[in-house]
């Protein structure tokens, strides 16, 4: 034959081993049959014991599943409120630039310097909104969820029973969660 043809022709192959699982499946069928030609089997005994086995194997199924849930919320609530911890220990600086700019100043360069304050307030409150840091309003109905009641005035015609009367420091969430409650004066 020429070396085309035999290069033409199809190439046997080799002979497929069966898998672990395969081999150990033919073993069990060849032990079940072994111990059901005995005459000493009983066969209710091995359906219960196979129903338990069974029982057992959907149980650790079932936690499997269940952990593999739990870590994945675990995942996304970590992914959710990554920074966190960052963007608290920024807000005391938010708060230090913010009185900063209270000061009133006369002479050139104190006004100058001013507005660097001013301009590293603002890019610092961009960068904070940006990744999900908002300011608590503060306007309307006192709600303990998100104000710190830290004083109360007796109620009055411009400040009805439970409403925010002033601002001592303003408040922070991070996407749904509270940062830092806003420290509040309320009316009762």
């Amino acid at each position: 034959m020429t070396e085309k043809k035999k290069a033409e022709q199809p190439k046997a192959e080799p002979a497929k081993q069966p898998s672990l699982k395969e081999e150990i499946a033919a073993e069990m069928t060849a032990d079940l049959d072994a111990e059901i030609k005995d005459e000493k089997v009983d066969v209710k005994a091995l359906q219960k014991e196979r129903d338990e086995l069974e029982d057992k194997y959907l149980r650790a199924a079932a936690e499997i599943n269940n952990m593999n849930k739990r870590f994945n919320k675990e995942r996304e609530a970590a992914a959710k409120y990554d920074g966190q911890k960052l963007a608290k220990a920024v807000l005391p600086v938010l708060d230090n630039l913010e009185r900063a700019l209270t000061a009133d100043v006369k002479e050139d360069s104190a006004v100058s310097l001013k507005q660097g304050v001013e301009m590293v307030y603002n890019h610092l409150e961009a960068a904070l909104k940006e990744n999900g840091v908002t300011e608590i309003d503060t306007k309307g109905d006192f709600d303990p969820t998100l104000h710190q009641a830290v004083q109360t005035v007796p109620a009055d015609d411009d400040h009805p029973k439970d409403t925010v009367v002033q601002v001592l420091q303003r408040g922070y969430m991070l996407k749904d969660r509270v940062l830092r409650p806003a420290m509040v004066v309320v009316a009762n």
